[in-house]
Protein backbone atom coordinates (compact mmCIF):
# COMPACT_ATOMS: atom_id res chain seq x y z
CA UNK A 1 0.00 0.00 0.00
CA UNK A 2 0.88 2.95 -0.95
CA UNK A 3 1.27 6.42 0.90
CA UNK A 4 0.25 9.45 -1.06
CA UNK A 5 3.03 12.43 -0.67
CA UNK A 6 0.93 14.67 1.44
CA UNK A 7 -2.60 13.74 3.70
CA UNK A 8 -4.31 16.35 5.10
CA UNK A 9 -6.03 15.29 8.45
CA UNK A 10 -8.92 17.98 7.83
CA UNK A 11 -10.44 18.85 4.51
CA UNK A 12 -8.06 20.92 2.10
CA UNK A 13 -10.44 23.98 2.11
CA UNK A 14 -10.48 24.74 5.55
CA UNK A 15 -8.50 28.36 6.00
CA UNK A 16 -5.63 28.21 7.57
CA UNK A 17 -3.63 31.28 8.98
CA UNK A 18 -1.12 33.22 7.51
CA UNK A 19 1.81 33.75 9.59
CA UNK A 20 4.47 31.65 11.18
CA UNK A 21 4.05 27.96 11.53
CA UNK A 22 4.69 24.97 13.03
CA UNK A 23 7.12 21.63 11.09
CA UNK A 24 7.29 18.92 13.66
CA UNK A 25 9.82 16.19 12.53
CA UNK A 26 7.83 13.54 14.09
CA UNK A 27 9.06 10.10 13.59
CA UNK A 28 10.54 10.14 16.48
CA UNK A 29 9.38 13.46 18.64
CA UNK A 30 7.79 12.44 22.13
CA UNK A 31 6.58 15.88 22.43
CA UNK A 32 3.36 15.89 19.65
CA UNK A 33 0.83 16.34 22.11
CA UNK A 34 2.58 19.18 24.01
CA UNK A 35 3.03 20.99 20.32
CA UNK A 36 -0.36 20.37 19.76
CA UNK A 37 -1.71 21.85 22.97
CA UNK A 38 0.98 24.99 21.89
CA UNK A 39 -0.43 25.38 18.47
CA UNK A 40 -4.19 25.24 19.49
CA UNK A 41 -3.62 27.87 22.33
CA UNK A 42 -2.16 30.63 19.74
CA UNK A 43 -4.22 29.24 16.62
CA UNK A 44 -0.92 28.12 14.77
CA UNK A 45 -1.15 25.74 11.60
CA UNK A 46 1.29 23.01 12.36
CA UNK A 47 2.10 20.72 9.56
CA UNK A 48 3.12 16.59 11.45
CA UNK A 49 5.78 15.35 8.57
CA UNK A 50 7.02 11.71 8.92
CA UNK A 51 8.26 8.77 6.44
CA UNK A 52 5.18 7.52 6.53
CA UNK A 53 1.15 7.44 8.09
CA UNK A 54 1.18 8.86 11.03
CA UNK A 55 -1.66 9.58 12.97
CA UNK A 56 -2.90 13.42 14.59
CA UNK A 57 -5.94 14.94 15.93
CA UNK A 58 -8.64 16.12 13.53
CA UNK A 59 -8.36 19.61 13.62
CA UNK A 60 -8.40 22.03 10.82
CA UNK A 61 -4.94 23.77 11.89
CA UNK A 62 -3.25 20.37 11.68
CA UNK A 63 -1.79 18.60 8.40
CA UNK A 64 0.29 15.59 8.44
CA UNK A 65 2.63 14.58 5.96
CA UNK A 66 4.01 11.31 4.94
CA UNK A 67 7.13 12.43 2.98
CA UNK A 68 8.41 9.00 1.99
CA UNK A 69 11.05 6.51 3.25
CA UNK A 70 13.89 8.58 1.75
CA UNK A 71 17.09 8.82 4.18
CA UNK A 72 16.21 12.88 4.52
CA UNK A 73 12.35 12.93 3.18
CA UNK A 74 11.02 14.00 5.87
CA UNK A 75 13.77 16.78 6.10
CA UNK A 76 13.76 17.74 2.76
CA UNK A 77 10.58 18.16 2.76
CA UNK A 78 10.11 20.60 5.55
CA UNK A 79 13.48 22.65 4.58
CA UNK A 80 12.04 23.49 1.26
CA UNK A 81 8.77 24.96 2.54
CA UNK A 82 10.51 27.18 5.16
CA UNK A 83 10.08 30.68 5.53
CA UNK A 84 11.53 33.06 8.07
CA UNK A 85 9.51 32.91 11.24
CA UNK A 86 8.41 29.54 11.18
CA UNK A 87 9.43 26.66 14.14
CA UNK A 88 10.85 23.71 13.70
CA UNK A 89 11.02 20.62 16.02
CA UNK A 90 13.19 18.22 15.02
CA UNK A 91 16.34 16.28 17.03
CA UNK A 92 17.98 16.57 13.83
CA UNK A 93 20.77 18.83 13.54
CA UNK A 94 21.50 18.89 9.88
CA UNK A 95 17.30 19.79 9.61
CA UNK A 96 18.16 22.41 12.45
CA UNK A 97 21.03 24.06 10.37
CA UNK A 98 19.21 24.39 7.32
CA UNK A 99 15.76 25.63 9.14
CA UNK A 100 18.25 28.59 10.90
CA UNK A 101 19.76 29.00 7.55
CA UNK A 102 15.71 29.43 6.21
CA UNK A 103 15.14 31.88 9.10
CA UNK A 104 13.29 29.89 11.24
CA UNK A 105 13.28 28.68 14.98
CA UNK A 106 14.71 25.30 15.95
CA UNK A 107 13.94 23.70 18.98
CA UNK A 108 14.73 20.14 19.87
CA UNK A 109 12.16 17.83 21.85
CA UNK A 110 14.31 18.28 24.98
CA UNK A 111 13.92 22.11 24.85
CA UNK A 112 17.49 22.96 22.88
CA UNK A 113 16.84 25.64 21.32
CA UNK A 114 19.48 26.10 18.52
CA UNK A 115 21.00 29.12 17.29
CA UNK A 116 23.50 30.61 14.85
CA UNK A 117 25.86 31.10 17.43
CA UNK A 118 25.95 27.03 18.46
CA UNK A 119 24.79 25.57 15.31
CA UNK A 120 28.33 25.22 13.69
CA UNK A 121 29.18 23.43 17.18
CA UNK A 122 26.51 21.23 17.49
CA UNK A 123 27.17 20.04 13.48
CA UNK A 124 30.49 19.41 14.41
CA UNK A 125 30.09 17.07 17.37
CA UNK A 126 27.50 15.39 15.42
CA UNK A 127 29.62 14.52 12.94
CA UNK A 128 32.88 13.62 15.62
CA UNK A 129 30.27 11.02 17.35
CA UNK A 130 28.97 9.54 13.99
CA UNK A 131 32.57 9.39 12.49
CA UNK A 132 33.80 7.77 16.19
CA UNK A 133 30.51 5.37 15.83
CA UNK A 134 31.21 4.62 12.59
CA UNK A 135 35.23 3.00 13.91
CA UNK A 136 33.57 1.20 16.38
CA UNK A 137 33.33 4.13 19.43
CA UNK A 138 30.80 3.04 22.01
CA UNK A 139 29.30 6.00 22.49
CA UNK A 140 26.38 5.41 24.73
CA UNK A 141 23.44 7.17 22.83
CA UNK A 142 21.23 10.26 23.99
CA UNK A 143 20.48 10.01 27.44
CA UNK A 144 16.85 8.83 28.22
CA UNK A 145 13.94 11.67 27.65
CA UNK A 146 12.62 13.13 30.98
CA UNK A 147 10.05 14.92 32.83
CA UNK A 148 12.20 18.11 32.97
CA UNK A 149 13.17 17.76 29.37
CA UNK A 150 8.89 17.87 28.21
CA UNK A 151 8.91 21.24 30.54
CA UNK A 152 12.26 22.56 29.40
CA UNK A 153 10.79 22.17 25.66
CA UNK A 154 7.38 23.43 26.45
CA UNK A 155 8.93 26.82 27.93
CA UNK A 156 11.19 27.12 24.78
CA UNK A 157 8.22 26.42 22.10
CA UNK A 158 6.02 29.32 24.19
CA UNK A 159 9.00 31.60 23.87
CA UNK A 160 9.71 30.77 19.94
CA UNK A 161 5.56 30.97 19.74
CA UNK A 162 5.52 34.04 20.95
CA UNK A 163 8.62 35.83 19.35
CA UNK A 164 7.72 34.53 16.15
CA UNK A 165 4.19 36.41 16.74
CA UNK A 166 5.47 39.58 17.73
CA UNK A 167 8.18 39.92 14.18
CA UNK A 168 4.95 39.01 12.34
CA UNK A 169 3.05 41.64 13.65
CA UNK A 170 5.90 44.24 12.51
CA UNK A 171 5.60 46.20 9.33
CA UNK A 172 7.74 45.02 6.33
CA UNK A 173 9.82 47.47 4.93
CA UNK A 174 11.53 47.55 1.60
CA UNK A 175 15.15 48.93 1.13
Amino acid sequence: MSVPPEDTATPPDTPVPDGPRIYVDADACPVKDEIFRVAARHALPVTVVAAGYIRVPADPLITRVAAGPGMDAADDWIAARLKPGDIVVTQDIPLASRSIKAGAAAIAPTGRTFTEADIGMALAVRNLMTDLRSAGEQTGGPRPFTPRDRSTFLQALEQAVRRARRAAAQPRTTS
